[in-house]
């Protein structure tokens, strides 16, 4: 049952990290005014906060390792 929590949390977290890349990368995102409830859109708000977060993260990680380099 723990495991099971924690893979839907890491699915969940590297879900918002794809979504942060494609809201990034071609400016789409979803339509949060389309949910009714304020509660929740604001939850949905936070969870996609945190993916920028992580894909920012990602992005510096990335960029000091010598595995990677960047491309124009």
């Amino acid at each position: 049952m723990f495991g099971t929590l924690i893979h839907w949390g890491i699915d969940a977290a590297l879900l918002s990290a794809f979504l942060a890349g494609v809201r990034r990368t071609t400016g789409l995102t979803p339509k949060l005014s389309d949910v009714p409830n304020k509660d929740v859109r604001q939850l949905l708000r936070s969870y996609l906060e945190f993916g920028e977060y992580l894909f920012d993260f990602a992005v510096v990680i990335f960029g000091r390792s010598t595995s990677f380099e960047r491309r124009s």
